[in-house]
């Protein structure tokens, strides 16, 4: 059993390691998604009060809520799969949870890209949740505000992810086959160590 976290700044990619997991056949647990939902639970449009309602979530019900209620969808995907990664860690209060959870058979993974890439990255891809009018300056400080440097500073794992999206999924596919599977001779060296 292995649950792998991901973390890291608005736009880094986080959502492309998703998308290589998924074309793995690797469960996905997408902690946005407990957000979206409880959007929808208080009538809201996900896309407009996404960070309201994350912020509003940790406020009513600790700095873990979000982790807690994703906790029992990441234990259903086990009891089919071998390994399944998380999502969008913003706190270190959440991989406290995730390696208290998962024991040992937690990694938490860091994906980093530059700034200017990133906001490149946000501004041209026009995804729900990407709020207009909110710098990705603003949005970091949000995220920030949740505990993401402390989260960053736990990561296990750094991948870089600042040149070709193939390579990105390249070292994404070792990273997760070194999890599920013997790992490669050199995969930490190619994947990298924070």
């Amino acid at each position: 059993m292995r649950v792998i976290g991901t973390v890291g700044m608005p736009g880094s990619g986080k959502s492309e390691a998703a998308a290589v997991a998924e074309e793995l056949g690797v469960p996905v647990v997408i902690m946005g998604d407990v957000i979206r939902q409880e959007c929808r639970d208080r009538g809201l449009d996900p896309a407009e009060h996404h960070g309201r309602i994350a912020q509003a979530l940790r406020e009513e019900n600790g700095p873990g809520a979000i982790a807690e209620r994703s906790l029992p969808i990441i234990r259903d995907h086990l009891e089919d799969s071998d390994v399944v990664l998380v999502d969008g860690i913003r706190s270190g209060v959440e991989v406290e949870q995730f390696r208290e959870a998962f024991d040992g058979a937690f990694t938490l993974v860091e994906v980093y890209a530059p700034y200017d890439l990133r906001r490149e990255r946000i501004e041209g891809r026009g995804r729900p949740g990407d709020v207009e009018g909110e710098t990705l300056a603003e949005r970091e400080e949000r995220e920030r505000g949740f505990g993401m440097d402390e989260a960053i500073e736990a990561a296990d794992v750094r991948v870089e992810n600042a040149g070709s999206l193939e390579e990105f999924h390249e070292r994404v596919t070792e990273l997760l086959t070194e999890e599920v599977g013997d790992p490669p001779a050199d995969a930490e060296a190619e994947v990298g160590e924070s």
